[in-house]
């Protein structure tokens, strides 16, 4: 982890839980006055720790009620395959996340869908767009723990 100090931590931890509280309560909360508090959040964001505030939103009540995870195995490693299928997931937005894998596969994608057959769409907008070697789908019965805050450690060791 960089080297923020407990403030920071402390700092990092509200804006993560919620990113809507105002300046005095996060102050408040990390043992500043506001004025120092917000300068140290601008330096957190310039120095790319925090990198962006947003609300969150219940994918099902959006009409996006299937998540699907989609591992794929690369038809080549060549750096003009790589740059397709970057440009291909890029230019679709169900597709939430893309990790580049370690392991059986190479790439690991999830997905937001309304259901089935949007997600059959999806897959063939995918498959038209870069040759893929394999294509594995598991979808999501339950989504049981869901977070975007990092497990910050706040306590003064």
């Amino acid at each position: 982890m960089t080297d923020l100090d407990l403030i920071d931590r402390k700092i990092v931890t509200e804006l993560m839980n919620d990113a809507t509280l105002p300046i005095a309560q996060i102050a408040d909360k990390a043992g500043l006055s506001q004025t120092p508090c917000w300068k140290r959040i601008q330096k957190l964001e310039s120095a790319g720790i925090l990198t962006g505030r947003v609300a969150l939103a219940d994918p099902a009540k959006l009409g996006f009620g299937l998540t699907v995870f989609v591992g794929i195995e690369a038809a080549d490693h060549s750096a003009e395959w790589r740059e397709a299928f970057g440009r291909a997931v890029a230019a679709i937005p169900e597709i939430m996340e893309v990790y580049r894998m370690a392991g059986e596969m190479d790439y690991l994608l999830r997905v937001a869908i309304s259901d089935m057959s949007a997600f059959d769409g999806l897959y063939k907008r995918l498959t038209d767009a870069v040759v893929l070697k394999n294509v594995t789908s598991h979808f999501a019965m339950e989504r049981m723990k869901f977070t975007t805050a990092y497990p910050v450690d706040t306590l003064n060791r």
